[in-house]
């Protein structure tokens, strides 16, 4: 029915229709999904939830003397080093070090990625390795964003297709990255946001591929690559959609253009830092077909509850549970009512939806075509397949 090129110039008109993807499952419902193909053009999706496998690059830029840098903490949180002598990568759920004999675990990589992005001050402590031309031996100063070269997000492996739900059948307290799971099945945790979720909405990647423009962080991000653990091989409801854990994202954008709302870090007890991150992605509405996959509803959207008493990759499971009885707040399993939370803020996944199209019909975000789409058959290798060789 479109191209993105035509959608494109209604966006630079500020003519073209946008629904939030809540909207457009109402405008379906009311009105059917081969009228809403013809009225809308895009389609916003947004999530706010943990994703820990993320971090930033960040470029000090050289001193004088200059210092080639192989080890180095930012606010104490230890930075990798192993690129070129003044290139860091600081991963959002690496922990603060040792400080005067005592653990601080509540701080991590995620808060100082938030500091920075928040304009605020932040301690470098670097120590080098000395070469001819790397003579300097030790730095120690602060940064701001606005005082270093490069500071982007580059995040392994963001925005699941679909999630699990955490459980704990065993006897005592469990802290998991799904938060504590209380003994004797006491809470049920799950992190994805159901049917508001983007790549729930795009079940087999015909939208999103590399190079796609998305909102990430409260600025604009795009897809670098398949995320680690891409498994978009999971097994699928006849609506297409998987029963767990699929398709994942790399994801990059500049983090100076962030907004600290949209990055926060985040800490899980005695489990470690995290990273709460905004994403939203956009959906051209290219034909009928997208409309009848972002119609999906939390009824037709299912999860896998896993036991995390079981210390095992593989745990065991109580079975698959829809996304609106996990959202109604109760769930039952093996007869008894459970208590029901997401991780995910239902309400900041919807403001990052709104905010998108909010750009989209300002006219300051236009859509991207994929250079190239995103592995369709990757499978997901455990790494004790390999024992025997």
């Amino acid at each position: 029915m479109r191209t993105i090129a035509e959608i494109n110039e209604k966006i630079s008109r500020q003519c073209a229709v946008v629904l939030t993807v809540e909207e457009l499952k109402a405008r379906v419902a009311e009105v059917g999904a081969t009228k809403v193909a013809k009225e809308v053009d895009v389609i916003t999706t947004g999530t706010f939830e943990p994703m820990e496998s993320s971090g930033a690059i960040i470029n000090l830029g050289h001193t004088d003397p200059p210092i080639k840098i192989r080890r180095c903490w930012i606010d104490g949180v230890p930075a990798y080093t192993g690129f070129g002598a003044v290139d860091l990568y600081l991963g959002a759920s690496c922990a603060v070090e040792v400080i005067d004999g005592e653990e601080v675990r509540e701080r991590g990589g995620g808060h100082v990625i938030e500091d920075l992005i928040a304009g605020k001050h932040v301690h470098v402590r670097a120590q080098g390795q000395v070469t001819d031309c790397y003579p300097r031996a030790t730095f120690e100063t602060t940064v701001t964003r606005d005082t270093i070269n490069q500071f982007y997000l580059f995040n392994p492996r963001n925005l699941y297709q679909n999630f699990i739900v955490g459980v704990n059948g065993g006897d005592r307290p469990l802290f998991t990255y799904l938060g504590p799971l209380q003994p004797r099945l006491g809470n049920a945790v799950y992190s994805n946001p159901g049917a508001i979720s983007p790549l729930l909405n795009d079940p087999d990647l015909q939208l999103v591929g590399i190079g796609t423009r998305i909102f990430l962080g409260g600025g604009i991000g795009y897809v670098a690559w398949e995320g680690t653990q891409h498994f978009p091989l999971q097994k699928r409801l006849a609506n297409r959609t998987p029963i767990g854990p699929a398709a994942t994202l790399a994801l990059i954008g500049d983090a100076k253009q962030m907004d600290a709302r949209w990055v926060r870090g985040c800490y899980f007890k005695s489990y470690g830092p995290s990273l709460m991150l905004g994403v939203g992605v956009p959906f051209p509405v290219l034909n009928e077909e997208v409309v009848e996959h972002c119609a999906v509803q939390d009824k037709d959207l299912v999860a896998p509850i896993v036991d995390f008493s079981i210390p095992r990759r593989v745990r065991p499971t109580f079975g698959l549970v829809s996304y609106a009885q996990l959202k109604s707040g109760r769930v039952t399993i093996e007869g008894k009512t459970v208590r029901a939370a997401p991780l995910a803020s239902m309400f900041f996944s919807r403001q990052i939806a709104i905010e998108l199209k909010q750009w989209i019909e300002a006219g300051t975000f236009t859509l991207t075509q994929p250079v190239s789409p995103l592995p369709v058959e990757r499978s997901f290798l455990p790494q004790d397949r390999w024992a025997d060789f």
